[in-house]
């Protein structure tokens, strides 16, 4: 497996990790706010990082993974609140917060690394 399709792999585990979040939060307004927040961002992960995969040119490449980065830090912020308004327990959540802080730095350096080699971003 290339280290493309294990990103690809890992980041669709991810998303359906998110679904089950999602669908065991409690049926309160505030969860389903935030949940809904959650499984967008969550999903969003590993359907933008699909587009990355199919990026035609560096640039587009590097467009698409800033995409990817955003999501990625956004579903950090939404279970971090999910935690912190003690909505679900930290400890549930830490395997979770764990892989999207993984996959944040994966595709953070991933990012950093293309624009580190794309002759638009050098100085």
């Amino acid at each position: 497996m290339t280290k493309q399709e294990v990103l690809k792999d890992r980041s669709k585990q991810f998303a359906i990790r998110v679904i089950k979040l999602f669908q065991a939060l409690p049926k309160t307004d505030e969860a389903r706010i935030i949940g809904k927040q959650v499984l967008r961002s969550g999903t969003s992960v590993a359907a933008n990082y699909r587009a990355v995969c199919r990026a035609r040119s560096s640039a587009e490449f590097i467009a698409k993974i800033g995409v990817v980065v955003e999501e990625a830090d956004e579903t950090v912020f939404w279970l971090e609140l999910l935690v912190e308004t003690e909505i679900v327990n930290a400890q549930k959540l830490k395997p979770l917060m764990d892989e999207a802080n993984e996959l944040l730095a994966i595709f953070a350096a991933s990012q950093i690394t293309a624009k580190s080699n794309s002759p638009k971003y050098k100085k």
